[in-house]
């Protein structure tokens, strides 16, 4: 019988360290498998995070480093502009890229970095204790907000991908999700395409990847895929956003 599918070349084979239902194990592969079908993987370099990818280059079969907290876009820019003909991308959390990588992030894609960012939105700070995020959802308790966020103390969920859209730096973004077979589908099209552009050196791409954190959303892997359908993607909707 002849095999049909397999581990990409890019994702090492090793225990996973990350809870039952979490996304990052799905976003991880998607990454791999788009780097295999571009056959860059010899020339790419990851820019791993401070959150709960802080070990992704334990996962990628590739060369990665890694940044201080928030700072991933600001290593990712040093390095594309000494080694232009690297493939360079951060994978970023929202606590990372949201909160106190907010500047980095805002300045690399007003500067129209030639820059792909995958952006992991899990509506809350995971490696740390479940405390609030700028993504948490009005209402959504957490670590911080036991009562639900209030948008009177906590402000409002923190649209990043529509607030980058904005910058004339910005070639693409998209907002995609894990919470189905379907959907995982359109999430490895999109990274896909955030690849492409920066292979054809068209500008500044991120993907926001609405991802499962059933640990401290305190609900079962299943019914944390149905939050992401029913009620996250409500505030964050899905789609090509530029």
């Amino acid at each position: 019988m002849d095999k049909i599918f397999n581990l990409p070349k890019s994702l090492r084979n090793v225990k996973t360290h990350y809870c039952p239902g979490c996304g990052h194990g799905i976003a991880h592969r998607l990454v791999a498998e788009v780097i295999d079908e571009l056959a860059i993987r010899e020339r790419t370099i990851a820019i791993a995070p401070v959150g709960c990818a802080v070990i992704a280059y334990d996962y990628w079969d590739f060369d990665c480093s890694e940044a201080a907290h928030g700072r991933a876009l600001a290593v990712a820019t040093a390095i594309k502009r000494l080694r232009p003909e690297t493939v360079v991308f951060t994978y970023q959390g929202d606590g990372d890229l949201a909160a106190i990588g907010t500047s980095e992030t805002i300045h690399a894609a007003n500067r129209g970095e030639n820059l792909t960012v995958i952006f992991i939105n899990n509506a809350v700070y995971g490696m740390t204790g479940g405390q609030m995020a700028p993504t948490t959802l009005l209402k959504q308790k957490t670590a911080t907000t036991p009562l639900g966020r209030d948008a009177k103390f906590q402000g409002y969920p923190l649209k990043i991908s529509e607030l980058l859209s904005q910058l004339p730096g910005v070639k693409y973004i998209e907002r995609v999700s894990v919470h189905s077979p379907q959907e995982v589908l359109k999430a490895k099209r999109a990274i896909k395409q955030a690849f492409t552009n920066q292979i054809e050196k068209t500008g500044f791409s991120l993907v926001e990847i609405l991802s499962p954190c059933p640990t401290y959303w305190e609900l079962s892997p299943q019914k944390a895929m149905e939050w992401i359908r029913d009620v996250m993607a409500r505030e964050f909707p899905l789609g090509r956003i530029k």
